[in-house]
């Protein structure tokens, strides 16, 4: 268990609004025609050298008030008048936190003030964080001492997939109380945060002829094409109380991959025979999709260079950085991923990105170098054919084993310079497929083998459909360590098959250990990895 203060959960229910410690979720507040409603509750991102971005959603237009405090009853709190909440934005709104100290339990309180009577303002809604280790600059430590405390993290992807959405019956998506009851520091959203390309019907007949209903909102029924419908999905997720409770406890680092907008896009993503879609323009529905992304994700807006960008980087003490990486932006168009060199159809990560990661990987001082990926490395991932029938590939892997080609070039680039510059302890962590597995990348075994080996975890789903195991290609030398996937023939098990996964890292200040738990619905381990860092 990682070093926390202790929490009151007793003060800050009876002090706290809707409290996050409490086993209550924040409350979906009721409308009222006099003063805004916070109605998804409160969310915190990014969280990272005193910082913490806090963000909410009016009902209206108003304007965004936070609260923080290091005691539950709100005493000495720091109080911000933040941004206004404005139909452009679907009335979401995010403020900074900054100056927080370390490794303590911080309150906060968000309401939102009427534009039309100054004294009209929401009931808070309120949540309630244990902030993180100090980072570093470039001269040394400018936060914590020596190894600093341990830290616990979870991850994993694949969110409200497949049709399986909020069933009140089972409980809505149990996998989100689940983490959060294991207390952990922050937690990595590996991507499909929504899936705005899969229809929710009330009622779902799940495997073994067993029923499963759905709370269903207009936004969900169909796929999302117009912006209201991609906002919609984020909507929709945060009506689950397991939801609101997580968020109001537990800060988020987002990535995102191809559910946010649709099926394995890319530059040559065609919907001409997609009968689902009205709307066939993809590049515009990429554009609305991305929008409804940022205004829901807990996420820090990079700067004016460029305002969209998703991958960025996050320091813990002297333990772990985390680099969070973006493989749906900046790729070519999918292929057969066969190409022998370099070129525009082999981008995946793109050349900025990649001089990004290659600079802080080399620069990095930490003891761990978590790489937070949204697809994994050497899975085959497919995407269907093209019109000569030959395989189309989604993700990196193009099911050849005979040496680096197409998108594979670029990680064979990477992975280069990650032993050439003797960058040590990189672990990889991924979700995307569907099932959980360890892989270990061995360049023993590998078609292409100028790398040191190492570890990718893959997680999820959080609450989707069960799927897997995909087949390996053999490039980088993956090696199947474990991996718990649905039996064989049996592909989309809802929830009710228990198939549902998230990863857990703990690393421990005093070894600077790293143990990485796969765990099922219940939090229980199905799979547990400690690794011992490499130094020299």
């Amino acid at each position: 268990m990682p070093s926390s203060p202790s929490i009151d959960r007793r003060r800050f229910l009876q002090f706290g609004t809707a409290a996050a410690g409490s086993l209550a979720a924040p409350a979906l507040i009721a409308a009222d025609a006099s003063r805004p409603s916070a109605l998804q509750g409160v969310q915190f991102g990014d969280p990272s050298d005193g910082r913490l971005l806090v963000w909410s959603r009016s009902d209206r237009a108003s304007r965004m008030i936070v609260e923080w405090s290091l005691d539950a009853r709100f005493a000495n709190a720091t109080r911000l008048v933040g941004p206004y909440a404005l139909e452009g934005g679907d009335f979401t709104a995010r403020q900074d936190l900054f100056g927080l100290p370390e490794n303590r339990e911080v309150f906060v309180r968000v309401s939102f003030q009427s534009l039309a009577n100054d004294r009209a303002v929401s009931e808070p809604v309120t949540g309630r964080v244990v902030t993180l280790p100090g980072s570093r600059d470039d001269h040394g430590w400018h936060r914590g001492h020596g190894r600093g405390s341990d830290i616990r993290f979870v991850w994993g992807g694949d969110t409200a997939g497949q049709g399986w959405g909020i069933n009140p019956d089972f409980g809505g998506m149990r996998i989100y109380e689940t983490m959060r009851q294991r207390q952990p520091r922050f937690f990595i959203h590996s991507g499909d945060t929504v899936y705005a390309d899969g229809p929710i019907r009330e009622s779902v007949t799940a495997e073994g002829g067993q029923p499963w209903r759905n709370i269903v909102t207009p936004e969900v029924s169909k796929v999302a094409e117009t912006l209201d419908e991609f906002r919609g999905r984020y909507r929709y997720n945060l009506i689950d109380e397991n939801v609101r409770r997580f968020n109001a406890e537990v800060p988020q680092i987002w990535q995102w991959d191809d559910h946010e907008v649709t099926n394995n896009w890319s530059d040559s993503k065609d919907l001409s025979a997609d009968t689902r879609y009205t709307e066939k323009n993809a590049p515009l529905l990429i554009a609305r999709g991305t929008r409804a992304f940022l205004d829901y994700a807990p996420m820090r807006p990079f700067d004016a260079r460029e305002a969209q960008r998703v991958y960025r980087r996050f320091s813990y003490g002297p333990m772990l950085d985390v680099f969070v990486i973006d493989m749906r932006s900046y790729r070519g168009p999918n292929t057969d991923n066969l190409q022998p060199v370099p070129g525009a159809d082999t981008a995946f990560l793109g050349r900025e990105q990649m001089e990004w990661l290659k600079r802080g990987l080399a620069k990095s001082r930490a003891v761990w170098k978590v790489i937070a990926a949204d697809m994994p490395i050497g899975l085959n991932v497919g995407d269907g054919t093209n019109a000569s029938g030959i395989p189309r590939w989604e993700a990196i892997a193009n099911g050849n084993a005979s040496g680096p080609l197409g998108r594979e070039l670029e990680i064979a680039e990477l992975l280069r310079f990650i032993r050439h510059q003797r960058v040590r302890n990189t672990v990889w962590l991924t979700a995307d497929v569907h099932y959980c597995a360890a892989h270990y990348y061995d360049p023993q075994r590998a078609a292409f083998n100028d790398f040191d080996g190492f570890w990718e975890f893959v997680s999820g789903p959080l609450n989707a459909g069960s799927f897997g195991p995909n087949t390996l290609d053999g490039t980088f030398g993956p090696q199947v360590v474990f991996f718990k996937a649905p039996p064989a023939g049996q592909v989309n098990l809802s929830p009710l098959a228990g198939l549902q996964f998230f990863g857990e890292v703990n690393i421990d200040a005093r070894s600077a250990a790293m143990t990485v738990d796969l765990r099922d619905l219940s939090g229980a381990s199905v799979f547990s990895k400690t690794l011992a860092p490499r130094f020299g």
